[in-house]
């Protein structure tokens, strides 16, 4: 009995202790919850770690050979899915400087054609080795080059024979003779043209083609600069005889000029609309200006005040080689109205359907 109540005994101070041992833990335990909560708290929000992600990118092996000799020429490597035919152009010519951007032309295959600046590498690769065919376009210039040079001759050579310089024409028989009022107009006509040309490609014109052949160059000035030499040796001549049905004739002819000039103008700026370029494109629209209705009717409007204009010179002066050099410009920009034509019809069928290229309801 005695040793029961002393086992009881011992059993309830092991179990006081036990729960005095728990309870200084359970003690402890808020102690230093507190105290990790006083830490987080002072230590402010907690700031979730950025994933880091691994990019993939895909490169390109250029390998760019010789259209004729199909022999290797040099290997571009480490170009991007965005890269652009520029940009391989670029490296190209950091590994061979005599060929700058400008002159290299690159095809897929021999023959076929050459390659736009703006296409990327990715929509041409068939796999990670893309290769390019390679030829030499020759020496380039800008088109903006091509177009100053062959406006500017024409308003300096007219002006030349306008003047009458010596060894030109007979110095005595210019004397004798007074020029008809018709000459002076003729001078201001065509000045004015080509002023215009001149102005609008510095701050009208957007440009496509960044460069051309140095032949296009040549081919051009002697096109213009001879035409303008003969037109303006005739109409500038002591000689010279004025139109047939005179005063008339004239001022008729002259009012339709300014009116073909000032529409070649004003549809110069409707064309150089962001608009009208671009994946965006559309065809561009009449606006409240008059001078636009022309688009009602033609796709190359710009053409057909050129046309416009050549055709009312030829009237107010009454001589051949400005007759020729109309005849041969419609010729020349009736193809080319009929070639974008072709391409308006390809993006606008539905808009394009009763429209002519540049003549309306004729051409």
């Amino acid at each position: 009995m005695f040793k029961r109540h002393k086992s009881l005994a011992s059993e309830r101070k092991k179990e006081l202790s036990s729960h005095g041992a728990t309870r200084s833990t359970l003690k402890n335990d808020m102690r230093n919850f507190h105290f990790l909560s006083q830490l987080i708290l002072s230590a402010g929000p907690l700031k979730s770690i950025p994933a880091v992600k691994h990019s993939k990118t895909a490169h390109f092996e250029v390998e760019i050979l010789d259209a004729h000799t199909r022999k290797q020429i040099c290997i571009v490597d480490k170009v991007t899915q965005t890269s652009t035919i520029h940009d391989v152009k670029q490296k190209f010519h950091k590994a061979c400087p005599k060929w700058y951007p400008s002159r290299i032309g690159l095809q897929l295959e021999r023959g076929g054609p050459f390659l736009k600046d703006y296409v990327t590498i990715q929509s041409v690769a068939a796999s990670s080795i893309v290769t390019l065919y390679f030829t030499d376009l020759g020496q380039q210039v800008s088109w903006t080059t091509v177009f100053l040079a062959e406006y500017t001759g024409p308003l300096l050579i007219y002006l030349l024979f306008y003047l009458r310089i010596p060894y030109i024409y007979d110095m005595k028989e210019c004397s004798r003779r007074l020029r008809h009022p018709v000459v002076h107009l003729a001078c201001f006509c065509h000045c004015m043209h080509y002023i215009r040309y001149l102005l609008e490609t510095l701050f009208v014109h957007k440009v496509s083609a960044g460069h051309t052949p140095l032949k296009n160059l040549i081919k051009g000035c002697v096109f213009y600069w001879g035409f303008t030499s003969w037109m303006a040796y005739y109409i500038n001549h002591p000689r010279y005889t004025p139109p047939s049905f005179g005063n008339r004739q004239i001022t008729v002819s002259a009012i339709n000029f300014l009116i073909c000039e000032a529409g070649n103008h004003f549809i110069n700026v409707v064309l150089a609309h962001p608009n009208h370029t671009g994946n965006n494109a559309c065809f561009p629209s009449p606006n409240y200006n008059p001078f636009t209705w022309m688009f009602f009717l033609v796709s190359c409007p710009n053409y057909t005040y050129e046309i416009g204009s050549w055709i009312s010179f030829t009237v107010m002066t009454q001589t051949l080689p400005v007759g020729i050099f109309t005849l041969l410009m419609t010729i020349q920009m009736s193809l080319w109205a009929q070639k974008k034509h072709k391409v308006y019809l390809k993006k606008f069928n539905s808009y394009m359907r009763r429209k002519s290229a540049m003549i309306p309801f004729i051409l």
